[in-house]
């Protein structure tokens, strides 16, 4: 009985050792290959500088399949009309690259823009998202510049009080000249 009991337990042990020997440890950095396409973008969103209303905006984003299949990209939607995109048409094979191209017209639009583009296609992880965010202001405010005139000559004009005198817009500014 000791002896079946003895028996029992090593083969268990054994069983045991043997499944934790197939089990390989993967380095915490290594990435899987994906088996089908997979896109990866190099950035997901472009934060464009402040722009007036009207102006146009343009990035490409890049992408790379990473996948073991050809990559195609089927349809891009996108959050308003006002962002129309142009993207590469042709599988895109594994290991290669390719673009999406999206222009944003300001035109009608205020304060901070976020646009997405919503990348349909044969990706093993589905719809991918990019987006262009930045602020828009108003084209009059933008082009607007303070009434100011500042004159500059060697001799600054003296007031009868002996103050400088200088005209900065509307206003008057005085100064008094030290001796």
């Amino acid at each position: 009985m000791k002896k079946a009991l003895v028996l029992a337990l090593s083969l268990s042990l054994a069983g045991f050792a043997a499944q934790a020997q197939s089990t390989a440890v993967k380095p915490a950095n290594a990435q899987e290959k994906v088996v089908g396409p997979q896109i990866q973008f190099d950035e997901m969103k472009y934060e464009f500088p402040a722009i007036k209303q009207g102006d146009v905006v343009e990035h490409t984003f890049k992408f790379k399949n990473v996948g073991t299949q050809p990559l195609v990209i089927s349809n891009i939607g996108v959050s308003c009309g006002c962002t129309t995109p142009e993207w590469t048409k042709d599988p895109v094979m594994p290991g290669k690259t390719g673009t999406i191209s999206a222009k944003f017209n300001s035109a009608g639009k205020m304060g901070m823009q976020n646009k997405v583009l919503t990348i349909e296609s044969n990706s093993v992880g589905g719809n991918a998202m990019v987006s262009l965010v930045g602020e828009v202001k108003d084209a009059a405010a933008a082009n607007a510049t303070p009434n100011m005139t500042v004159e500059s000559k060697s001799e600054t004009p003296m007031d009868a009080n002996g103050k400088q005198k200088m005209k900065m817009g509307d206003s008057k500014m005085k100064a008094k000249k030290k001796s």
